[in-house]
């Protein structure tokens, strides 16, 4: 099984309702038990450490009550993976993404760093802790927000605070809009605003191809992003665009096309639209606008 995600907005719904839902992958096709569960104020810790990458983190008071769906066996963290908390904003963490060389050189994951040697001992190095990751985003993000929006202004925060160690995308939703984010390298990440009468198919690669910049840091009306990803972006040469070009296209920036994804990830978003929208556009044969391979597939 792959880990894939489908948002769809709420005037693309049957109901008007805002829609998320994403599958839990497995690599080597082995299913990991989980628990449904509520969690109550009062059972919301105060301070949390991640068990992967050893960060500790002091948590606001006065969270809410929210589900998740954690591990049954805890011995690698929680991973509380989706849920939806008593303001009625739901949240599915993560698609696991990818990305390039490039921005990996110029914001390097923030691993765990093992301690070296003995205390009290020459040479000894103390642990250096990581950033967060899948093991930790819902517990970190959803008892403390009231819309999607907010949950996006909150991970983003701490996402520039801590870095992490892995490439994610996270989807929040309320009733009125869906919001996707998608981290980019150690501290970075963008996020845009799914139109109401719009649906997303992703497979696990980055998948924003269009995104205003202006917007992010204007108005904010359908983008936000970190603080500095505009002197990211032109400082470490990442917009690969042969002339500027609005809106930016952070699939070619920060993504990737690589032959596996060909295998693993274009073929899916090609099924999943071909399957949604079969009249659209032409689907199969030489003559067809996107194929599996395609690596423009909106």
């Amino acid at each position: 099984m792959a880990c894939t995600t489908i948002l769809v907005g709420k005037d693309a719904s049957y109901d008007g309702s805002t829609i998320i839902a994403r599958n839990e992958d497995s690599a080597n096709g082995e299913f990991c038990p989980k628990r449904f569960i509520v969690v109550k104020p009062e059972d919301q810790p105060r301070k949390y450490k991640s068990v992967l990458s050893h960060v500790e983190i002091d948590l606001p008071d006065n969270p809410l009550q929210y589900t998740a769906v954690p591990n049954a066996d805890l011995k690698e963290g929680i991973w509380g993976e989706a849920g939806v908390n008593e303001a009625n904003v739901a949240m599915s963490a993560t698609e696991t993404l990818t990305t390039n060389e490039r921005v990996l050189g110029a914001d390097p994951f923030v691993e765990l760093t093992p301690a070296k040697g003995k205390e009290g001992e020459e040479g000894y190095e103390p642990e250096v802790a990581g950033g967060i990751g899948e093991e930790d985003f819902l517990t970190l993000v959803l008892p403390y927000v009231t819309t999607a929006r907010e949950g996006v202004e909150r991970l983003g925060a701490l996402l520039e605070e801590y870095g992490t160690y892995e490439m994610n995308g996270v989807a929040f939703s309320d009733v009125d809009e869906i919001w996707w984010l998608e981290t980019v390298g150690g501290h970075h990440w963008i996020a845009k605003r799914v139109p109401d009468e719009a649906y997303v198919t992703m497979p696990n690669q980055l998948g924003i191809d269009e995104f205003d910049l202006e917007d992010a840091f204007g108005e904010q009306e359908d983008h936000m992003c970190s603080a500095d990803l505009a002197e990211f972006i032109e400082r470490n040469h990442l917009d690969l665009s042969v002339e500027n070009s609005t809106p930016f296209n952070p699939r070619d920036a920060f993504g990737s096309h690589s032959d596996s994804d060909h295998v693993y990830n274009t073929p899916r978003a090609w099924y999943m639209q071909r399957f949604l929208n079969p009249y659209d556009e032409q689907w199969d044969g030489q003559d067809a606008d996107h194929k599996p391979v395609s690596d423009d597939i909106p």
